[in-house]
C-alpha cells in the first residue's frame, strides 16, 4: 500500500512511518523538516502541509494527518487548515482506504491553550465531513484523541512544572485517572 504520513521526521509521525515501512509499504513523509529515515521504500517530501505547490501524489491508498504544531501563533493554519489542504490533495480520491487525523484530548476537554484547543477540535470536525465524502469509496476516516505524549511538541509543557501540574490537574484529567484507577 502507499501510505503518505504528514509531520513524519520527528515523534509519532516518525514512528508511524517507520512501523508502514517495517511492514514493507510504501511511505510517503511530508515534514517542513528534514528526515533521518533511511529506507528504500520512503520517500521524503521537505514542504509545510500550508503549501499549495504540493507535489501530486497518484493512488494513495491510507493518509495520516499527524503534522502539527503548539506554539498558539500558527495553531489553526497548520493544524486545521494544513490538515484541510493535506486531506483535499491526497485522501478525496478513489484509491483511498483510510484517512486518519491526529486531534488531541484538548478538542474534547478545552484544556491547554486557545488556538490549539480550536485547531483541534475543527480536526475531529472536519474528519466527519472526511468521512460522508470518502464513504462512496468504501473508505474511513477517523481521528485519534490522545492525551499528553512525551515528545518534543509538548517540551515546554514537560519542561515548565506549573504549566505541566495545571495540566494534569484539569478536572476532565483527574476524572479520567479516577476512572482508570477504579477499572484496573
Amino acid at each position: 500500500m502507499k501510505i503518505v504520513v504528514t509531520g513524519a521526521s520527528n515523534g509519532i509521525g516518525k514512528a508511524i512511518a517507520e512501523k508502514f515501512l517495517l511492514e514493507k509499504h510504501e511511505v510517503i513523509g511530508i515534514d517542513i523538516e528534514e528526515s533521518k529515515i533511511e529506507n528504500n521504500n520512503y520517500t521524503h517530501i521537505q514542504k509545510s502541509i500550508c503549501d499549495n505547490d504540493l507535489p501530486n501524489i497518484s493512488e494513495v491508498d491510507i493518509l495520516i494527518n499527524n503534522a502539527g504544531v503548539q506554539n498558539s501563533v500558527d495553531d489553526i493554519d497548520i493544524n486545521l487548515n494544513g490538515t484541510i489542504n493535506i486531506t483535499e490533495k491526497y485522501g478525496l480520491q478513489p484509491n483511498i482506504k483510510s484517512v486518519l487525523f491526529m486531534a488531541s484530548a484538548s478538542a474534547t476537554t478545552g484544556a491547554e491553550f486557545p488556538r490549539y484547543v480550536a485547531s483541534k477540535g475543527g480536526v475531529v470536525s472536519y474528519m466527519k465531513y472526511v468521512a460522508l465524502e470518502i464513504a462512496k469509496y468504501g473508505a474511513t476516516s477517523n481521528s485519534i484523541s490522545a492525551g499528553g505524549v512525551l515528545t518534543d511538541l509538548n517540551k515546554h509543557i514537560i519542561e515548565d512544572k506549573k504549566l505541566y501540574s495545571a495540566i494534569l490537574d484539569t478536572p476532565f484529567i483527574y476524572i479520567s485517572k479516577k476512572i482508570t484507577k477504579y477499572g484496573e
